[in-house]
């Protein structure tokens, strides 16, 4: 092990006893799993630390400031961008990470119609605890990676598939940031009152004590975005309906990428629907899809609880390697998942430590376990794939159902696509198949890393009024290419893409290329995985992240040009 210098030993003495030895984490295998990204990014790190409870993490964030270390703080780590590990070992100090999974818990308020999250709370954890009131959060499952912490989704602006619910959003949150003279302040803008005292509050927080009168029953902050639904209808904009650098969905927590310490969460819940149908829509026009998507905006008197897009070659992908995650969510459910998770990462830490085995082991198995299963997809989804390019799955419900049914059944079949309404389990299968295609990039580059580079994983938004919506690369770029994976949130125009790399490609330069295209589309990226790494930050995220953090405690990697120069 790296011997510490003086400062460094008592900072790790002090964190220890905080947080307790074994929650402590410094060596490099220790480490690993904390500080590389779940697609890219990581570097070495001083320490990684895990607090169970709100006052040690108070505690320890303050040991780290008054020790002037580099603070990132890191929940469930499946960020696309590599906002919550380091970037590279050329930070001007050295880094810890404050691993907040240990502080799961949520509080019901206002008889589930609220929640108030603790920075360990997943997307799971909350949509089971929802079920049995009927209600549910504002995303489910996650659309471009599974197992996505609620705070994840305010901090970075990730929409989700929802199309009436427009990204996770909040006003009301309990945070701690640095000032501009290096002190460490506890802001509660949660509106529950709690006392004074950061750790009283803090206390009181987590052992839920605190009564109904001491909530703010109307308050003038929002817990989500109201006014989406609204919005997202305007099809005549030439502006995205939504993405990262959005003005008007900056407010302190949401899109902080970690600029802050968050402590807590208010966000709203969402009334389940009680009757819903999918409909399963194949084409080789693209224009088809864009005339549905206009007509279904601007005319239905209700929006679709969904509609996600899939191109074939994203389809072939995700059937071949993402099958295995496929099956494990079928039969053992998203409750098991996260055990399911910590499992692999366990299996990956114990291997890492010996020579013998290959790289990425665990994620060879599952490819393997998955080969061993008969066909997981149903005959028609297998029908349709094979007769056309495009696949866009429309959830609907209530009046909408019939609505839905009518339109479709003018419209098609046509010269280029047709539809089905699907059975239950053709539907949830569809709808699983496309989220499944979110780490099925990362599978294929595991199982090929003899052909591939890398994924340039590009997260777009295009302009509501856009109608050119599917990308035709130049010739020179495609054949750097192997395979390019298009799938999204059609109606939002949102799009994920991933493109797997041929070997030998300069990643870099390839990026650049892409980026530079985009511009001469007017799009917006990224759209809801905020720019960790990867991306320039836009002038209205810098100003966000300017006021949240004018010292640059927290992760200066975020969105910069240079991670040695702080905010100037």
């Amino acid at each position: 092990m790296k011997k510490l210098s003086g400062n460094n030993e008592k900072l790790i003495q002090q964190l220890q006893k905080t947080v307790g030895r074994g929650h402590v984490l410094t060596s490099a295998q220790s480490t690993e799993r904390y500080r590389t990204g779940f697609r890219c990014g990581g570097g070495p790190v001083l320490a990684v630390i895990r607090p169970g409870s709100l006052v040690e993490q108070w505690r320890v964030l303050n040991l780290c400031i008054a020790a002037g270390k580099i603070v990132i703080m890191q929940a469930a780590n499946t960020g696309l961008t590599g906002g919550s590990t380091p970037d590279g070992s050329d930070y001007d100090r050295e880094i810890v990470i404050i691993s907040t999974m240990r502080m799961a818990k949520v509080h019901l308020i206002h008889e589930g119609r609220q929640v108030i999250c603790l920075p360990g709370a997943t997307l799971f954890q909350l949509e089971k605890m929802l079920r049995p009131l009927g209600r549910e959060p504002h995303s489910v499952i996650g659309s471009s990676c599974i197992g996505a912490s609620v705070f994840g989704g305010i901090c970075n602006n990730s929409g989700g598939a929802l199309i009436r619910r427009g990204p996770a959003f909040t006003q009301l949150a309990l945070f701690a940031q640095v000032n501009a003279q290096g002190h460490v302040q506890l802001v509660n803008h949660l509106g529950v009152r709690l006392g004074s005292d950061p750790e009283t509050i803090l206390e009181r927080l987590e052992a839920g004590n605190f009564e109904a009168a001491d909530i703010e029953q109307e308050s003038a902050l929002a817990a989500s975005d109201h006014g989406y639904a609204q919005y997202v209808r305007d099809i005549d904009a030439a502006t995205p309906a939504r993405f990262n650098a959005d003005p008007q969905r900056l407010f302190e927590a949401s899109g902080s990428a970690g600029k802050i310490m968050l402590f807590a969460v208010r966000i709203d819940t969402f009334e389940m629907e009680a009757q819903s149908a999918v409909f399963y829509i194949g084409t080789n026009k693209a224009a088809e899809l864009t005339a549905l998507r206009r007509h279904m905006l601007a005319e239905f008197s209700s929006l679709p609880i969904a509609a996600e897009y899939m191109h074939r070659d994203a389809f072939d992908i995700a059937a071949g390697y993402g099958k295995d995650m496929f099956l494990a969510i079928q039969y053992l459910g998203t409750d098991r998942l996260p055990g399911l998770f910590a499992m692999k990462a366990r299996f990956d830490a114990l291997t890492a430590r010996l020579k013998f085995p290959p790289k990425d082991l665990s994620d060879r198995l599952m490819q393997f376990a998955g080969k061993l299963f008969p066909a997981h997809l149903p005959s028609r989804l297998r029908a349709y794939r094979d007769q056309f390019e495009h696949h866009l799955m429309l959830k609907v419900s209530g009046d909408g159902i019939a609505q839905a049914r009518d339109y479709l059944s003018r419209i098609f079949p046509s010269a280029a696509g047709a539809f089905f309404e699907c059975t239950p389990e053709e539907g949830k299968k569809a709808f699983l198949h496309r989220f499944a295609a979110a780490g099925a990039a990362i599978r294929y580059r595991v199982v090929h890393r003899r052909d591939v580079e890398d994924i340039a994983a590009l997260d777009i938004a295009l302009a509501r009024n856009e109608r050119d919506w599917f990308e035709t690369l130049p010739a020179a770029l495609e054949e750097k290419i192997l395979h390019k994976l298009y799938y999204g949130h059609f109606f939002c125009h949102v799009f994920h893409q991933d493109y797997i790399v041929r070997k030998g490609v300069d990643m870099l330069a390839l990026e650049h290329e892409m980026l530079k295209i985009l511009d001469g589309r007017g799009a917006q990226y990224p759209a809801e995985h905020n720019v960790g790494h990867l991306y320039e930050a836009k002038p209205a995220l810098v100003k966000h992240y300017k006021a949240l953090d004018p010292c640059n405690c927290f992760n200066p990697g975020i969105g910069h040009t240079s991670k040695r120069v702080c905010w100037g």
